[in-house]
């Protein structure tokens, strides 16, 4: 694994990623691995919940289906993007894949860092599909996927600078008042959002999906929608005391036109779990 040197300045880093073979969960190569000897029953269905639940899958993807030319604006979704390469060309392309616990094999801390990351992406992408089908958007898996892959950027940083990402974690943990932003700026000469962005055009992803991971389109609902799940799925990854929760609700209670115990009982939360004041 490279961890160092790392590249200096966005568009070396785009490069540095962007040659790396995307490693998936252990987990998902299993569940592969399991539905190719199965292969005779596998629907386009099937494989579809298997890469949904995997942000580095899904990323491969749809990096996969845009390589090959065709319709590539028009695949915003994994279910199509299974379709169009097809089940038994899926398993040829994915078979015996890089997995994230060999990559980091001897780095137990940047493994721990990048899983925490990972579940994060998975509670957002649940939320993010939630929300879009209460409100009735045109395409509820769009909306989902875009939160799956929001922070794909920082999963790849513990992948393949975990130093870096850990240098990171810690200013954040050492500074409760320090932005996220700010601290990435420090250490890379940018922030993440800029390197997803970057990466995204690089590897050719749906206009539509880096739209939606924008936050400078936080004016459209679909991308608010995206974005208060990644926010939620942060703030709550260890409890539901982070006072930052309460302007999260306040903003989701607006965006879905819903007061506090309604969103609490599609939360599935109890009151008395939550920061003081979630509940007025």
């Amino acid at each position: 694994m490279l961890d160092k040197p790392t590249p200096e300045g966005l568009a070396r880093w785009v490069t540095f990623l962007g040659d790396r073979e995307i490693p998936i969960l252990r987990q998902t190569a299993r569940r592969l691995e399991q539905a190719r000897r199965d292969a005779d029953q596998i629907s386009g269905r099937d494989l579809t919940d298997i890469v949904l639940q995997d942000p580095l899958l899904a990323l491969r993807v749809l990096t996969q289906s845009a390589g090959s030319g065709r319709l590539q604006s028009d695949i915003t979704n994994i279910a199509s993007a299974v379709m169009m390469l097809g089940v038994d060309p899926f398993f040829r392309r994915f078979e015996q894949p890089l997995t994230l616990e060999s990559l980091l094999a001897e780095q137990p801390q940047a493994l721990l860092g990048v899983l925490q990351v990972i579940v994060r992406s998975q509670r957002a992408s649940r939320y993010a599909h939630d929300w879009a089908f209460a409100r009735h958007d045109r395409n509820v898996e769009e909306v989902a996927l875009a939160a799956l892959l929001h922070d794909l950027a920082e999963i790849l940083l513990w992948c393949f600078a975990p130093q870096l990402a850990s240098e990171i974690r810690s200013r954040l943990q050492g500074d409760r008042t320090l932005r996220s932003a700010r601290a990435q700026q420090a250490l890379l000469g940018f922030p993440l959002s800029e390197l997803q962005l970057a990466l995204c055009r690089n590897w050719h992803l749906p206009e539509l999906l880096t739209t939606m991971m924008d936050d400078d389109n936080a004016h459209l609902a679909r991308v608010q929608n995206v974005q208060l799940a990644v926010r939620l799925a942060r703030h709550s990854l260890d409890d539901w005391t982070d006072p930052a929760l309460l302007e999260d609700f306040t903003a989701i209670e607006e965006l879905l036109h819903i007061d506090r115990e309604t969103l609490l009982d599609r939360l599935q939360l109890a009151p008395e779990l939550l920061p003081r004041g979630s509940g007025e």
